[in-house]
């Protein structure tokens, strides 16, 4: 870990080829909103009816036509029981072709009156994914949702194995022709299975960029760094509806953005754009391919080997690092599974996943009690994104001024408190105190959900940092696959959704405690450092004060050391 450090600031530190690579990697981060937007949007319910049957109409009603024909043969209920638009309505029918209700299903197709989400054509209008058929949305989402906790589990452990850089080209290659096909799909299970897949390689993408982008910055700017790529993604979830405008056809657009991610195949391809990353190369013993990067980024940097020490000079031209990986001919791999014979590492990143899995859970609840009538596409969809983008901006003035655990204690005490409040006082409250909590509690799922990334991938070591962060973000996708399930027919699920997951943050406030704090630490490269990263006491003990928790003492002696 030493070597490595000395390493990086012999190649010029966080310097100018360092920070132009890190920026770099925000523009990818668009396509990712783009892909993450898509879902709400290709499945927005539009407004329908079904189309009555003149062949099946009394004589009465046949020369009817159109909003005349509707409203004759649809029965006034008055406006608190206004009819369902699954159903054809009251007129003499043999017994034998009528439903026990003496309704009729619908025969004739559907009249969607106005474009949802400015689609004229979308999945739901084109293979008519409404009423009886409606179960299938939510089976759509859910597989989305899986394919994207998939990708993150098994594209991680590849990053691990063959690199960040193989995994980033790979993913996007795979995304670009699964996008394309998405588009051109011809019936709705293969669209299902598309967006599985799609959604994997997507994942695959995602997580080799965030990876590649925490291990090139150093302690001060790993923070901002990370923070302000999620708001280039909140920026392509804003932008797609204006996509979906232009277009007005689902297949188009789908196809739009497969053209965007095959342009960042064109650009982010080459190895001078996204190079494999050096701190995972040293740790997994591959020295020679580290010192012509780190060679590069010195040479960029305008660094001079003969200012520096004759130690420095030689990391920075890769005598030493060639020296250190003369002892081993093949590179070491290190799995996942390596965490069960670890004390403390593996603690950490079960609490981490479980904090993630609270916060993709929960989400959909406090979005659903925030809009608790039946609300337009955008509110919904605007709402959701701008206060992602105000989770992060609270992230990035909090986390390195309180730390990221604070901040994660904060957020899931705020998150576990507007859940509860909600559950038991849903008929007694107001409405403006309802709104309130649930914009609360969305807030801070949100900024939960990016910390717990972010904390996970400081503590967990680089060997297997691609698969501890897959297995941590996968878990956020398995609570987000959940929320549909409260979509089906009846919302049945939702209370119970809802309760489970509210006890499940009281749970996680316990556990954040003992969690280690990685703000201005070097990122760990063994299991060994990151079994050294203990519980520290959430404030220093004074004269007088004792901390709430005492640390543990670490298993393996002395603490890490501090990057520069």
């Amino acid at each position: 870990m030493e070597a490595e450090a000395r390493a990086l600031r012999a190649a010029g530190g966080f310097g100018r080829a360092r920070r132009l690579l890190a920026a770099a990697s925000w523009l990818p981060c668009v396509a990712l909103g783009l892909a993450l937007g898509s879902g709400p949007l290709l499945t927005a319910l539009p407004p329908h009816h079904c189309r009555p049957d003149p062949a099946l109409l009394p004589p009465a009603l046949r020369a009817l036509r159109g909003p005349a024909l509707l409203d004759a043969s649809v029965p006034r209920l008055g406006p608190a029981r206004a009819p369902s638009p699954c159903l054809l309505l009251r007129y003499p029918e043999p017994a034998a072709r009528a439903r026990p209700n003496g309704t009729r299903p619908c025969t004739r197709g559907w009249h969607y009156a106005l474009p949802a989400a400015g689609l004229l054509q979308s999945p739901v209008t084109e293979w008519n994914l409404v009423c009886e058929d409606g179960w299938k949305v939510p089976l759509e989402q859910m597989s989305h949702c899986l394919g994207w906790l998939l990708g993150c589990v098994l594209l991680g452990a590849g990053c691990d194995r063959y690199g960040r850089r193989a995994v980033f080209v790979a993913s996007l290659v795979l995304a670009t022709g699964l996008g394309a096909s998405e588009a051109l799909a011809a019936s709705f299970p293969a669209l299902v299975a598309l967006r599985l897949l799609h959604g994997g390689s997507l994942a695959g993408f995602g997580l080799a960029l965030y990876v590649a982008r925490l291990e090139l910055c150093d302690p001060p700017h790993r923070l901002a760094f990370s923070v302000v790529g999620g708001l280039f993604s909140v920026l392509g979830t804003l932008l797609l509806p204006g996509l979906a405008l232009l277009v007005q056809d689902w297949r188009l657009l789908q196809g739009l953005s497969a053209l965007v991610t095959g342009l960042l195949l064109l650009f982010w391809g080459f190895p001078s754009l996204f190079p494999e990353s050096p701190r995972w190369l040293l740790a997994t013993g591959q020295p020679a391919r580290a010192g012509k990067i780190l060679g590069h980024f010195a040479e960029v940097g305008g660094v001079d080997p003969e200012d520096s020490s004759e130690e420095e000079s030689s990391l920075a031209t890769g005598t030493e690092l060639d020296m250190l990986g003369a002892g081993g001919a093949q590179p070491r791999y290190h799995s996942v599974l390596e965490l069960r014979h670890t004390c403390v590492a593996w603690r950490n990143g079960l609490i981490l996943g479980f904090s993630s899995l609270i916060c993709g859970g929960i989400r959909a609840s406090f979005l659903r009690s925030l809009t608790p009538r039946e609300p337009t596409f955008y509110q919904r969809y605007f709402l959701g994104a701008g206060l992602e983008a105000g989770a992060s901006v609270f992230l990035l003035l909090t986390g390195d001024r309180w730390g990221r655990r604070p901040v994660l204690l904060l957020g899931t005490l705020a998150m576990g408190l507007a859940s509860l409040l909600l559950l038991a006082g849903t008929q007694y409250l107001p409405e403006w105190t309802l709104l309130s909590l649930s914009a609360l509690g969305l807030l801070a799922s949100q900024a939960a959900s990016a910390v717990s990334a972010l904390l996970a991938a400081e503590v967990l070591p680089t060997v297997i940092r691609g698969a501890g962060l897959g297995l941590v973000l996968g878990a956020g996708f398995l609570g987000q696959a959940a929320a549909p399930l409260a979509d089906l027919p009846g919302r049945r699920g939702f209370f119970l959704h809802h309760v489970v997951f509210a006890s499940f943050a009281v749970l996680a406030l316990l556990l954040v405690l003992l969690l280690p704090e990685s703000r201005g630490r070097a990122l760990p490269v063994s299991l060994r450092d990151a079994d050294r990263l203990c519980r520290a006491p959430l404030r220093r003990p004074g004269p007088t004060r004792l901390p709430l928790l005492p640390p543990i003492p670490c298993p393996a002696g002395q603490p890490l050391a501090q990057e520069s």
